[in-house]
């Protein structure tokens, strides 16, 4: 028996549009009269499947939507206007006719599509992290650069602290103590201990709140912990490879019983900074603020170069030195990866 061919990325990008095509057409072919549909109504968008979402309107009754052509973006967390089919539709229930304006839009940037809207209306973004698979400043800092460039509050949580020996426990202190340091909120929070769980509920009350952080972390253990009746599927970190495994595949967004509500993501290994200046970077560490623009030399690139005024900040103890670092690798990373000048074409 012959092997099975394995696709190319192009092939395997050309059949996925071809996919998503056919997809548009059987939602556009699923169309009502205007007698046919119910009055306009307020909504929110639950969750996004293709060419259709679930949006819950005010008296939290949920309807399966198809989208209007003229609606360009969709993401979790909108607010529609929308209307009620009076018949079901091949389980479609509505239309989406349009989209209010967002107060907030969390995005990142994809190979083939450009920057990719993840949710929206977030008043604040949870970065979990924890020990295991490993604790990762680096991908901490890119997510606050994030939220920096689209004005939502940041908010550290060190989850599985029930985790953290005596060993780990000093060194995961002091490098939290400088994001505390800086002005960010911290936390801690374990599932299993109970540990930071009724705080953490503080935090969220009347928020609209986004868990984002890299698989294996726990995002959806925390939601468990939090709504133990949704009973979202988890798994434990891959002993193989020390790497979270994904286990939600599409955004949602659930109602808090006290109040706020959270959008539970997929899991990101890695949060690309590709669509940003160094200029943008240096903008998300807010501590740089009060030097940018005053080195000796106004193209510093505030690596080796002489009389930099971050630099000199480091040396006299106004700016921890690993946040410095850390700027100067998303930078690195952003001049090496290929990625960075595709994107900007």
């Amino acid at each position: 028996m012959a092997k099975a061919k394995k696709l190319t990325k192009g092939q395997a990008r050309r059949i996925k549009a071809n996919q998503a095509k056919k997809l548009r057409k059987q939602a556009e072919d699923i169309q009502w009269h205007d007698d046919e549909l119910g009055l306009p109504e307020d909504g929110i968008v639950i969750s996004r499947f293709g060419q259709h979402a679930d949006i819950e309107n005010q008296s939290n009754e949920v309807f399966r939507c198809n989208i209007r052509r003229g609606v360009e973006s969709l993401v979790c967390g909108d607010r529609v206007m929308f209307r009620q089919g009076k018949s079901l539709e091949h389980s479609v229930s509505g239309v989406i006719e349009a989209v209010q304006e967002r107060k907030s839009i969390l995005s990142r940037p994809d190979v083939y599509d450009g920057l990719k809207p993840i949710a929206a209306n977030i008043s604040q973004i949870i970065i979990v992290t924890t020990v295991l698979p490993a604790f990762n400043p680096d991908i901490i800092d890119r997510y606050i650069v994030a939220c920096e460039q689209t004005g939502i509050k940041p908010v550290i949580l060190m989850n599985k602290s029930d985790l953290i020996d005596e060993e780990l426990a000093e060194i995961v202190e002091e490098q939290l103590d400088i994001y505390r340091d800086i002005g960010y909120q911290v936390y801690y929070a374990s599932s299993d201990s109970g540990q930071g769980i009724d705080e953490l509920r503080t935090q969220l009350n009347q928020q609209i709140s986004i868990f984002v952080g890299q698989s294996g972390v726990g995002k959806s253990t925390l939601v468990n912990t939090l709504m133990p009746e949704l009973g979202l599927h988890t798994k434990e970190v891959s002993e193989n490879s020390g790497l979270g495994q994904h286990t939600t595949t599409v955004a949602r967004l659930y109602h808090f019983n006290q109040g706020g509500d959270l959008i539970d993501s997929p899991g990101i290994r890695e949060f690309g900074l590709w669509h940003l200046s160094p200029e943008q970077v240096a903008d998300g560490f807010i501590e740089f603020s009060d030097y940018l623009g005053t080195c000796k030399f106004r193209d510093c690139k505030h690596a080796d170069d002489p009389g930099c005024a971050l630099i000199e900040a480091v040396n006299q103890g106004k700016i921890h030195p690993e946040r410095l670092s850390s700027y100067q690798r998303i930078v690195e990373s952003l001049s090496s990866n290929t990625l960075t000048s595709r994107f900007k074409q």
